[in-house]
């Protein structure tokens, strides 16, 4: 998919269409976690500290990512590429590899042909473009869709691979990053051309023998990867930077409720219990500390995800301020947890106490941003109003409850989105993906008929 997290929100938001946009969080340590083309025009660019991007960009529209409604649009995206291939493999959100039996043996324009209609029905089906690349393997077909972008469709014939990958940049690959591509560059070698050209020792002095042998096949083409799904997750975490440092423990231990409910509410919709909880810790001046516990037997219960957890981030905090706090779970295990009974930590060990009738934190039950399976930082923050995480580093604004990108209906004016708040009043602009571009309307910040919405109510009615 082409820039997912900004062109949903063109895409619900139709003012926005052929604007720049930027996604991600907005405070003073927020990160960029989509842009627009039209930003990217100006050197914004995912990944990148919001506060240099707004700089490079500054008339860009900055919002706060709506994962639950990015979930929803992927999930159809996903279902649209299974129809069209039995053969799946999830790369992420908005990336996957397919293999159709229906192109084995084809020729390119067939290829063509099937990636059109491919592209088509991802377009019908959600409103949005889709780069389709197709090649040999998994990655020429992946240089294939970022020569297709945006929204267009690239087909590298065998017989063209070399002319078309040899003088592409030698980080085109996939698995070279900074680190190995700068020690390829002090040898000289830039391109994939001139990695395909070397002698495979001499690669795997560079860049190890495993590693530079793997890289050293996909540069002349050589991969033979299969397409599979993807197995079942091995980690599911969730972390937060704050936009000032947390020097009090009971602000670390609210931080560390709030993030275990995003880790909780995964592992309850995953099925499985987990036994290792890990608590991450970087201070102010970026030292990063962690901590880790395996229980004798897997859990899901969320109070003694928080109690583990609390009880690890005291022992992970350094000296100075908490710039991020992280939770993850792991070691995973199908069997259901204990029916009456859970393990808690006590000072005697691991020991039985009754389950908890209503877990901590159960207030924030929407659009965390957990990652599964990924080091990703989010921002768990990010979710609007009342249904937002508790931030101890961003108390409520009882005289400003509006926020910019807030979604908000009115039984009169229908769904929008916040554009601006202040001063007692709201101004809004109700639009969704189905209405195209709408008015702006300036309300009342106190009014009863201005209500929070569900983001889906942007995409679909």
């Amino acid at each position: 998919m082409d820039a997912f997290f900004a062109s949903v929100e063109q895409l619900t938001r139709p003012t926005l269409a052929d604007r720049p946009v930027l996604v991600g969080g907005a405070g003073p340590r927020g990160v960029v976690a989509g842009a627009s083309y039209q930003a990217r025009v100006f050197g914004a660019r995912s990944a990148m500290p919001m506060g240099q991007a707004r700089r490079r960009c500054p008339h860009a529209t900055v919002l706060p990512p709506r994962f639950p409604l990015y979930k929803a649009l992927s999930d159809e995206v996903m279902a649209v590429l299974g129809e069209f291939s039995p053969v799946l493999e999830p790369v992420s959100v908005d990336e996957a590899f397919v293999e159709p039996p229906d192109l084995v043996g084809a020729d390119p324009e067939q290829v063509r042909e099937w990636g059109t209609r491919l592209r088509g029905a991802v377009r019908e089906r959600t409103g949005l473009p889709a780069s389709v690349g197709a090649g040999s393997g998994k990655q020429v077909a992946k240089i294939a869709s970022e020569l297709a972008k945006p929204d267009g469709l690239r087909v590298i014939a065998h017989a063209e691979q070399a002319a078309v990958l040899d003088p592409l940049p030698v980080r085109s690959l996939w698995g070279i990053g900074p680190v190995s591509g700068e020690a390829l560059r002090k040898i000289g070698v830039e391109t994939i051309g001139q990695l395909a050209a070397m002698d495979p020792r001499e690669v795997a002095g560079v860049l190890g023998a495993a590693v530079g042998s793997e890289l050293h096949r996909l540069a002349r083409g050589v991969d033979d990867r299969p397409v599979a799904p993807r197995g079942a997750a091995k980690q599911i975490s969730a972390e937060t930077t704050f936009d000032a440092d947390l020097t009090a423990m009971t602000a670390v231990h609210t931080a560390v409720e709030s993030i275990c409910v995003a880790v909780h509410r995964r592992l309850v919709a995953d099925g499985r219990t987990a036994r290792t909880v890990t608590v991450k810790a970087r201070t102010g001046d970026f030292t990063t500390h962690t901590r880790s516990e395996t229980t004798p037997f897997g859990t899901r219960d969320l109070a003694t995800l928080v109690a583990v957890a609390r009880r690890l981030a005291e022992g992970a905090v350094g000296e100075g301020g908490v710039r991020l706090l992280g939770v993850s779970v792991s070691g995973f295990g199908d069997e259901p947890p204990l029916a009456l009974f859970d393990a808690v930590p006590s000072g005697s060990g691991w020991t039985t106490a009754p389950g908890t009738g209503t877990p901590p934190g159960t207030g924030a039950t929407v659009g965390t941003g957990a990652t599964v399976g990924t080091g990703a930082t989010v921002e768990t923050g990010d979710v609007p109003g009342p249904l937002r995480p508790g931030r101890p580093d961003r108390e409520p604004d009882p005289d400003r409850p509006w926020r910019a990108g807030d979604d908000v209906a009115h039984p009169e004016h229908g769904h929008g989105w916040v554009q601006g708040a202040g001063h007692g009043r709201v101004t809004v602009r109700f639009e969704t993906a189905l209405t195209g571009p709408g008015r702006t309307r300036t309300l009342d910040a106190a009014d009863p008929d201005l209500t929070r919405a569900d983001p889906l109510g942007s995409w679909r009615a």
